[in-house]
């Protein structure tokens, strides 16, 4: 066989690989394992494209190709090693978000080298789709960051004639688009690169905290969708085969995430949802209009804790700030010890990213099987003697059950209010980021724990110790 006949067959072999990462991606248990099949296969992949004859017939490339990856090695590495969990999404923001760019760049690139003798019009809508879908990620994932990390505000961002300006941008698109294929034109492909990358910003700008995971898996999907662009421009299988795979994916995921929050995509994208606070006491529950609640102390929720017969753990993103989930995890086996059943009831969208919740808590060696999905976490709790609350507020909120005025009528829950107990960890009486009051604060059978998570729980720890 010729060497091109054996590297299809490596590329295929790899293709395989994907595949097989993919489906052991889908199980926490297996999600390691899949890990290092992916990088496997994607390691393989890269060796043999420098077996490609254009690529060794030119010094010049090669060099280039190395120092490249170099350089990228030299940044990623250090990044994905350092970042704390709580950083992890927009590490995941930007990392897509350069993927997408890349994608993007490429197409650009391969034009430009074909633009002397205009392109065939399939070649040209091929550039086309690599830079529309490859500049909006790029662009929105750099949103995504900076409201990750707090450079600019994380509600949504409005402004006068919203979706006017968003339909003039996309009408801009569709016909600079048009006017490309017709002329293979690079001024006008430059134009596009620049709409598209404003495209990108405005769709992201009026999206809020609350929504981020959704977002995030979606703009995953558009890198996924651009590289297979590209696959197409360079005349690559396997990137074509790789791209597809991200890509669909990330949109399935991206419509599981918005069925969980029991919302529409369009809606999620474009009703600027969590841009008001509707709370009703003051930020941190003081004042002349806040609404009394239950509070306790650390020895008399140990107590509580250590006579259960069974006690469910809702992690939220308050867990994450705190970097508590090894004293999270030290209390479970505390409780366990003591004879008491404990599981995390783990909500689709709590964190902000997919799975984030599940790695955070992997990351602190919580057994597998303790981690239950809410489908199947909340028919045990009519059963569950007390609910124990870490950071979350959204995800446990009733009035998206018995509320239909409140925005987050009709997303699905964890019924922490059908336990027999029920405890907060909060720092204070603030809303989520859904902006609204959350009526299972101030239930009967609430109690609540202020303070820092990590502090909280470790007092918890003793408290049970010694009961």
């Amino acid at each position: 066989m010729t060497l091109g006949t054996w590297t299809d067959l490596i590329y295929l072999l790899c293709a395989i690989g994907f595949i097989v990462a993919l489906k052991g991606l889908s199980s926490p248990k297996h999600a390691r394992r899949g890990n290092l099949v992916g990088a496997g296969a994607a390691t393989v992949a890269i060796a043999f494209t420098f077996s490609n004859p254009g690529l060794r017939g030119s010094g010049k490339n090669l060099i280039l190709a190395i120092v490249a990856m170099v350089i990228g090695a030299a940044i990623a590495v250090p990044a994905a090693r350092k970042v704390k969990m709580t950083a992890m999404p927009q590490m995941v923001a930007i990392f897509n978000g350069v993927g997408g760019g890349a994608a993007a760049l490429v197409s650009v690139v391969v034009f430009l080298i074909e633009s002397p003798g205009k392109p065939a019009v399939y070649r040209i809508a091929e550039v086309l789709l690599g830079v529309l879908i490859g500049c909006v990620s790029f662009a929105g994932s750099a949103i995504a960051f900076a409201k990750l990390q707090e450079l600019m505000t994380g509600r949504p961002i409005t402004y006068p004639a919203q979706q006017i300006i968003n339909a003039v941008v996309g009408a801009a698109i569709v016909g600079v688009a048009i006017a490309t294929l017709v002329t293979g034109s690079t001024a006008l492909l430059i134009i596009m690169v620049v709409l598209s990358l404003v495209l990108g910003v405005i769709l992201v700008l009026p999206i809020g905290g609350a929504d981020v995971p959704v977002l995030i898996s979606l703009l995953n999907a558009f890198t996924g969708l651009a590289v297979a662009a590209s696959g197409f421009t360079l005349n690559s299988n396997l990137l074509i085969i790789a791209g597809t795979l991200v890509g669909a994916s990330g949109i399935l995921l991206t419509r599981m995430m918005s069925k969980a929050m029991g919302r529409s995509l369009p809606n999620i994208l474009f009703s600027a949802f969590g841009s008001v606070i509707t709370a009703t006491g003051g930020a941190d529950g003081e004042g002349a209009d806040a609404r009394p609640v239950k509070a306790g102390t650390p020895e008399d929720i140990g107590v509580l804790l250590a006579y259960a017969r069974r006690v469910v753990i809702v992690p939220g993103y308050g867990l994450a700030v705190a970097q508590g989930q090894h004293t999270v995890k030290e209390l479970a086996d505390v409780l366990i010890e003591k004879g008491v059943e404990v599981i995390y009831a783990i909500h689709p969208v709590a964190g902000r990213m997919p799975g984030h919740m599940n790695v955070l808590l992997a990351e602190a060696n919580v057994p597998y099987d303790q981690l239950v999905e809410m489908d199947d976490a909340n028919p045990e709790m009519p059963t569950t003697d007390v609910a124990l609350v870490v950071g979350a507020n959204d995800t446990v909120n009733p009035a998206a059950q018995n509320t239909p005025g409140s925005p987050i009528y009709g997303m699905p829950i964890i019924h922490a209010d059908q336990a027999q107990n029920i405890v907060f960890l909060k720092r204070s009486m603030r809303p989520g980021f859904a902006g609204i009051d959350n009526e299972l604060l101030y239930d009967p059978k609430t109690t609540m724990l202020f303070g820092d998570a990590k502090d909280t729980l470790t007092k918890l720890v003793a408290a049970v110790k010694e009961a």
